[in-house]
């Protein structure tokens, strides 16, 4: 992988991370058409750095956020601040368990099957449009459907289903209010891939080659800065739009994709 890929992949990254139309599918489908060289391994850990990039610019973006909710967990009262993190802390824990006893399972899905991806495309789309077919309510996110909306989390870390899609689509099915179900949903994951990294840059699974390493260095600024300038408008219009529309959009690349992992 050169440079120009890893950047284009970057901001295919960033563009996408903030949509839900799975960016860790749209990771895969772009290494494909690049000619990914990666064994599964350094795939899934390069999907991972570029995820730590798109974390990144969440946490600049949502910093009023994040300021609130740490400065509120450290008054030691059971205020909205400490139970949102909480919460978060509850959604976490399927997917925690998942690449803790399932990473070798989950590696194995990073391999460039593109036929894969194309079909999880297919069940994102389905769940955004029965998401979208839900009653409008102003439900706030409960400790109950934090931890069911992170068993959607943790189901969506195989590629082509979408994270954000899948969260957003699973509080909005439950009841929770679409703007508090987006902002739930980009904030949820920000310490489950600070996490991830920490465990990777501790267990010293972060040894790429020495000649891949300005690569990646470029994908992870591409990111960055694809996600500071997507992050603020993509949100509003996930909050605006109809789910429907990215659930059309996900159910045409899903079958191009199928049809590419046949016949490509």
């Amino acid at each position: 992988m050169d440079i120009l890929d890893a950047i284009i992949l970057g901001v295919i990254q960033g563009l996408t991370e903030f949509l839900p139309v799975s960016s860790s599918g749209h990771l895969e489908l772009g290494k494909a058409l690049l000619g990914d060289h990666f064994v599964p391994q350094e795939s899934l850990l390069f999907t991972v750095i570029l995820h730590f990039a798109t974390a990144l610019s969440t946490l600049v973006v949502f910093r009023k956020d994040v300021w609130e909710i740490t400065r509120g967990m450290f008054q030691f009262k059971w205020n909205e601040e400490t139970q949102f993190s909480l919460k978060v802390i509850t959604s976490m824990i399927p997917a925690v368990f998942v690449g803790l006893f399932f990473e070798e399972q989950m590696e194995a899905f990073f391999d460039g099957n593109i036929r894969f991806v194309g079909f999880m495309l297919l069940i994102t789309a389905v769940l955004l449009y029965f998401a979208d077919k839900a009653k409008d309510t102003d439900k706030k996110v409960t400790f109950v459907s934090a931890f069911i909306v992170g068993l959607s989390q943790a189901i969506a870390i195989l590629p082509g289903i979408s994270r954000s899609g899948a969260t957003i689509s699973t509080s909005v099915l439950l009841g929770v209010d679409k703007t508090k179900a987006a902002r739930f949903s980009f904030l949820m994951v920000v310490p489950l891939i600070f996490g991830k990294m920490a465990k990777d840059i501790f267990g010293g699974e972060l040894n790429f080659a020495n000649e891949q390493a300005f690569a990646i260095g470029a994908g992870f600024i591409a990111a960055f800065l694809a996600g500071l300038v997507a992050c603020t408008w993509m949100i509003q219009l996930v909050k605006r739009s109809k789910l429907t529309y990215f659930a059309i959009y996900c159910l045409v690349i899903g079958l191009l994709a199928i049809g590419y992992g046949f016949w490509g």
